[in-house]
């Protein structure tokens, strides 16, 4: 796995740095290489090892970048990067979390109150002193003071899409230990949740003492935390990673039992004691003719416990795939037979909503259709920000430049393997109207309509007047909730989703792993009202058109079939719904 990721992160928080320190114009150019080398197709650690010539390739990568890059390799870090922590010694990603505060808004904590920390932010704010600061006011304090703690508990949580390529990482460099015979991710990681705690990955092996070595010894790792029998914890960059091994037989049923949730093995605990059976991380037993099933973890008849399978065929139930385990009715439709039959990333043929450089993504339209070809989709839509409220600042397109881009669009489609929908991101309004013309629209093939601005309180009138636009095909990122930064809007979901299947417009899973909206809690009363789903990726280059797993891992987490997908639908079928 590359380090495309962790590299993207330093350059943020240098740009963040920077804009805290009241810099101009380095902070946009670090933020724009960032983006660009976390979606690079290219590993950047072989880049770097070829000098800065070669790191220059990424586009947005200049001289002074590509030189921190290669040092970052060379050395272990950036040494100015150090030289601004060291000027600014703030929790830059946990005061940032608090909704309206900003990079600059940080810095300027740090010059008036030495604030360094939430902690110190919540006290600020508290005692009454960021009111006092010149240009910040009583409302602002009230804000930050009511934003605290929900940064709180979002800064314990890290972004599903920030973490699992470490896991995926850790499990691939487990795979090849010639001592573990099963290896797999567990927790919340392997649940696809939207945020989870650490890492969790679980060994079955008959030599936990070479396995717990092999990974305490693991390059990667910056500090081993502890080191036991068949227990271990490392930190690689700022994620825990935590190993459990186990006997081989006995994998089975450690991993259905650490992968939970609480709530689903609760009912399954419940459903095997109904049966005479006792199930926990070590298998399944049966303890109808024991005294005291209570008497140890292993008493009874094992009946399961080397594969998953075997747990849940032990009560009569199909197995229940990871992403549904959530206590939700999983276990009555295990039992009758009637789980869904879930999407697989295989059957998503296209993306509805990507971004180009007429925009504020980092690509043309060409790589970027070159890009979804190499990923084996069928087509892509091309859906650039329109002008309006809350969109991005002096880069959304106005209906002139949108008729232009038309025909941009036009012309590559016949020049490229994959079918390419001439779109528009356009905003919604705060009273649901559509921020392009409607004689733009309708030359359009595909219109995503998103709300940016005033993403609280309850949206569902809103968003219901923009679905019943006759022009509007997709309804974008709907709740406009952004992981750890702000909840977004409140929506009666039966309502939405009701409407949109009456319009024809389908509800948007949005793959960015920054929004992962709608949620899977509300992609399963969406479909069971009617309404079709869209996993989109919202893909700025083509690196993150990959990010259309993890849309997929949030619409299974909603019960979702390739049938309830439109976007699961080849071209043509794509056409049929657009009208086209």
């Amino acid at each position: 796995m590359s380090r495309n990721a962790e590299v993207a992160s330093l350059l943020e928080e240098f740009a963040d740095l920077l804009e805290a320190k009241d810099i101009e114009y380095k902070p946009r150019a670090y933020r724009r290489a960032a983006e660009n080398i976390r979606g690079h197709p290219a590993a950047v650690e072989h880049l770097a090892a070829d000098g800065e010539d070669a790191v220059k390739e990424i586009e947005g990568v200049g001289d002074a970048i590509a030189a921190k890059v290669v040092e970052y390799f060379e050395t272990g870090g950036i040494e100015e990067l150090d030289d601004l922590r060291n000027e600014l010694p703030v929790d830059m990603a946990a005061l940032t979390s608090v909704e309206g505060v900003g990079p600059k808004t940080v810095g300027t904590l740090y010059d008036a109150l030495g604030i360094t920390t939430l902690d110190e932010l919540g006290a600020a704010a508290e005692n009454g002193e960021i009111q006092e600061i010149s240009g910040f006011g009583e409302k602002t304090e009230e804000n930050i003071r009511e934003g605290i703690e929900f940064a709180r508990e979002a800064h314990e949580r890290e972004l599903l899409g920030e973490a699992r390529p470490y896991g995926d990482r850790v499990r691939d460099f487990l795979s090849g230990v010639d001592a573990a015979a099963e290896v797999e991710l567990a927790g919340s990681i392997r649940r696809w949740r939207p945020t989870i705690g650490d890492v969790d990955v679980l060994v079955g092996s008959d030599d936990a003492d070479a396995v717990v070595s092999a990974f305490a010894d693991w390059e990667a790792a910056d500090m081993v935390i502890e080191a036991g029998e068949s227990k271990a914890s490392l930190r690689v960059d700022d994620f825990r990673i935590d190993l459990r091994v186990v006997a081989e037989n006995e994998f089975g049923a450690a991993l259905q039992y650490f992968t939970g949730s609480k709530d689903h093995n609760v009912t399954l605990r419940n459903r095997a004691i109904d049966r005479d059976l006792k199930m926990n991380e070590y298998g399944i037993f049966d303890v109808s003719e024991v005294e005291n099933s209570d008497s140890g973890q292993r008493v009874g008849e094992r009946v399961g416990g080397t594969t998953e399978d075997e747990m849940y065929d032990a009560l009569d139930l199909d197995w229940i795939p990871p992403e549904l385990r959530e206590d939700r009715g999983e276990i009555a439709a295990a039992a009758d037979g009637a789980l869904p039959d879930l999407l697989e990333i295989g059957d998503v043929c296209g993306d509805l909503h990507t971004h180009t450089e007429w925009s504020d993504g980092g690509n043309t339209i060409r790589e970027m259709a070159e890009g979804a070809a190499a990923l084996g989709h069928d087509y892509l839509a091309i859906t650039d920000h329109a002008t309006g409220p809350g969109m991005v600042g002096g880069v959304g397109l106005s209906d002139a430049d949108l008729r232009e881009q038309i025909e941009a669009i036009r012309a590559v489609d016949d020049e490229v393997e994959v079918d390419l929908f001439a779109g528009v991101e356009a905003n919604v309004g705060a009273d649901g109207s559509v921020s392009v013309a409607d004689d733009v629209l309708d030359a359009l093939d595909v219109v995503v309509a998103a709300p940016h601005a005033g993403l609280d309180g309850d949206g569902t009138d809103r968003l219901v007047t923009a679905v019943e636009h006759p022009e509007v095909d997709v309804l974008g990122h709907p709740t406009g909730r952004m992981l750890n930064q702000r909840d977004g809007l409140d929506v009666d979901i039966e309502r939405l989703a009701g409407a949109a299947a009456d319009a024809g417009v389908a509800l948007e899973v949005n793959s960015d792993p920054r929004r992962l909206d709608l949620q899977g809690s509300l992609v399963k009363p969406a479909v069971e009202a009617g309404a079709s789903i869209a996993i989109d990726t919202d893909a700025h280059q083509p690196g993150t058109l990959e990010y259309v797993r993890y849309g997929v891992h949030t619409a299974r987490r909603g019960w979702a079939e390739a049938d309830d997908v439109v976007n699961a639908r080849g071209a043509d079928g794509v056409r049929e719904f657009l009208g086209l």
